[in-house]
């Protein structure tokens, strides 16, 4: 049987933030210092722990979420090292999702960056507690200051600075407890800690005081105590600022060089010491059977509920991640799960394995509180909630996104076509933004996905796991329709059909349906109350439900090229009714069309995906990079000149940006590099 971890020291964290800002090279000095692993592995050299796919490997960057685990001054450190890239930001949305707390890295020279601000509402809607980790402070232009004000400007938040780097002494200085901290051996891992000399406090003297005050604010127990110049035992100063850093009033800062093995240590003392345990996190929120709101105390001895949070493909079988909220799991246990259509599936868990980046052993009971993988779930898939058969309920769903671009895509030959089908379908299971559809029009099949790497990163695993090659065409942006006027239209819906020699079926139902415009980004609202004519008329169920129908299948395409619709809202006014002519499927056809009708009346327009770009260029390019950008019709949002580059911030269509990659680079001599994140849909 399984060793039950004591909770109180277990610590479930993920490692965030912007691409580049190395938080993979933290992740593996942290595994190396903490035992986990023998030796480092460098991002730079395609030989990270935690990046195990080639894809990874190759690129140098992470692509999905791996889940690892460490031990730390007698705690349990359940890690997931999340992507960077916006395109695979689903990945880091459904690990915060089961996460306790996080560890946000940000650039030093740089500070907050596109994604480091993504990612920080991703923990905002989980209200996770989190500390920074100001990295790369070695790099020419790094500053810790500047870094936490970036944070109080783009992010609103409290930084508090608790370890400051010296990196021209290859030291940190814990504020808090007036020691200095260093790091000795071939790798850093001898730590050295000595009382901080009082010239050097001195110098630091108003970051301890910001620090103090912050801590001052958040307990009034300490206030008087700090603010009249007595300052109270370090245990006190540490319990509060923790209580403080749990309710997320305050997010300590530390400063270091994961590459140059500087100030890590610091930050897993913090991990222990600062965030919550599964025991301080409040019960996740669910539903009952009867879709009545419930909390979910973890505990084990309680019925089981568990939250699928990532399928993937391992070793050619299917996987299901998974974070156990109440209860436990051993092997041949069985589970169901309801279904986003209400269909509910019961399935037995046939093996349960600890997870350690592309390794897994095999537990034979999963507790409370544990981040495991499953193997034998046929069908569960993102955001199903397993519980026990005697006790379902449904916890909350993770949030999924829209895809922004497509490409045309089949199989390089004919006798692949059925192998291909079922790895599209295997790969839409792992990557809830990924699909895979057919053009009603053209035939052609296509992939859509987040962004041009999504996708590339996709065909490149097509070759490398499932032998299997393909065609694809270049990429295109996905469309959304929507309209410009408010627009009336009323239909009368009379055909004849003939259903045998000399006999024919009447129907007849008359539809006024409206339509009008809404902001952008509030989505599609619909009004299915009509005014039925004559006069005491009632719709019967089966009429109602042809109603929602015919309604559902108006709004499943625009009129210009059948995207799907944004930001409008429908009312069908009225219906009038004809005694038995106005069957179910009269009343379905006469509401479809009614109010595609009114959409073809109320000026459709097309949407493009608009996105929020950064672009950070060397400032005797600024020019002309701006000149560039302007000429896609970008609006500049913001230009900040550093001391050797200039940073411009703007909104410009997706359809603008591909290709510019290698643009950009032939107008910077390859020192100019971007990022984007979706904003919203828009005309261009």
């Amino acid at each position: 049987m399984a060793n039950k971890q004591d909770l109180s020291r277990v610590r479930n964290i993920g490692i965030a933030a912007h691409i580049d800002a190395g938080k993979t090279t933290l992740t593996e000095r942290i595994l190396f210092y903490t035992g986990a692993l023998y030796k480092i592995g460098e991002v730079h050299d395609g030989a990270a722990h935690m990046d195990y796919m080639a894809e990874e490997q190759s690129h140098g960057i992470t692509i999905t979420s791996a889940v690892t685990r460490a031990g730390w001054q007698e705690h349990l450190i359940q890690l997931i090292d999340t992507p960077g890239h916006v395109d695979f930001t689903i990945e880091v949305e459904r690990s915060m999702r089961v996460l306790d707390g996080c560890v946000l890295v940000l650039d030093g020279v740089r500070g907050v960056e596109p994604q480091s601000e993504t990612v920080w509402r991703q923990r905002q809607k989980f209200n996770l507690p989190c500390l920074f980790f100001i990295n790369k402070m070695d790099r020419p232009g790094a500053d810790f200051e500047q870094a936490l004000e970036s944070v109080r400007e783009r992010l609103a938040g409290n930084p508090v600075p608790l370890c400051v780097p010296l990196v021209e002494r290859n030291q940190v200085l814990n504020l808090l407890d007036r020691t200095l901290i260093g790091f000795a051996g071939e790798h850093g891992e001898q730590v050295q800690c000595e009382p901080a000399p009082a010239d050097l406090l001195a110098r630091h003297a108003d970051a301890r005081e910001r620090l103090l005050l912050g801590i001052a604010e958040s307990d009034e127990a300490l206030a008087d105590q700090i603010l009249d110049g007595d300052e109270p035992p370090a245990e006190q100063l540490w319990a509060a600022l923790r209580q403080a850093t749990l309710r997320g009033d305050l997010h300590p800062c530390f400063g270091g060089s994961a590459l140059r093995n500087l100030g890590v240590q610091p930050l897993l003392d913090a991990v222990v010491a600062l965030l919550p345990s599964p025991l301080d996190r409040p019960p996740a929120r669910g539903f009952d059977s009867d879709g009545e709101p419930l909390l979910v105390k973890m505990e084990d001895k309680a019925p089981l509920a568990a939250l699928a949070f990532k399928v993937q493909m391992w070793e050619g079988r299917r996987h299901v991640f998974a974070r156990l909220y109440r209860g436990t799991l051993t092997p041949g246990q069985k589970v169901s799960y309801q279904r986003p259509d209400g269909t509910t599936v019961s399935e037995t868990v046939a093996r349960i394995f600890d997870v350690d980046a592309a390794r897994k052993s095999r537990l034979d009971q999963a507790f409370a509180g544990d981040i495991v993988l499953l193997a034998g779930l046929r069908h569960a898939s993102t955001g199903d909630t397993l519980c026990d058969p005697a006790h379902p309920l449904l916890l909350e769903r993770i949030d999924t996104r829209e895809p922004v671009l497509s490409l045309a895509i089949e199989p390089a030959s004919s006798d692949q076509e059925e192998k291909f089908l079922e790895v599209m379908e295997k790969l839409q299971e792992e990557d809830p933004t990924l699909r895979f559809s057919e053009d009603p029009e053209t035939g052609q099949r296509l992939l859509s996905g987040m962004g041009e790497l999504h996708l590339q990163i996709i065909i490149e695993r097509l070759g490398r796991e499932f032998s299997l090659q393909v065609k694809a065409g270049k990429p295109a942006v996905a469309l959304r329709e929507t309209i410009t006027r408010a627009a009336r239209a009323e239909l009368l819906f009379q055909p004849r059909i003939e259903r045998q020699k000399g006999e024919q079926e009447f129907m007849k139902v008359r539809v006024l349906a409206s339509v009008e415009p809404r902001a952008r980004g509030s989505g599609i609202l619909t009004q299915s109350e009509p005014r039925l004519l004559p006069e005491g008329s009632n719709l019967s169920t089966l009429q109602r439900e042809a109603l929602r129908q015919g309604l559902g299948f108006a709004l499943g395409g625009g009129p210009i090229e059948g995207a799907a619709l944004e930001d409008l809202e429908v009312r069908i006014e009225s219906i009038e009714l004809f005694g038995a002519a106005s069957s179910p499927e009269a009343i379905s056809a006469a509401v479809s069309r009614a109010v595609a009708k009114a959409l073809a009346d109320a000026g459709p327009a097309l949407l493009q995906p608009i996105m929020e770009a950064e672009v950070v260029v060397p400032e005797s390019n600024l020019g002309a990079v701006l000149g560039d950008l302007q000429s896609r019709h970008a609006v500049i949002r913001d230009t900040r000149r550093g001391s050797s580059d200039a940073t411009i911030r703007c909104d410009v269509a997706l359809a603008e940006l591909l290709g510019y990659t290698t643009e950009l680079r032939s107008m910077t001599q390859g020192r100019g590099q971007f990022s984007t994140q979706f904003k919203r849909f828009d005309t261009a």
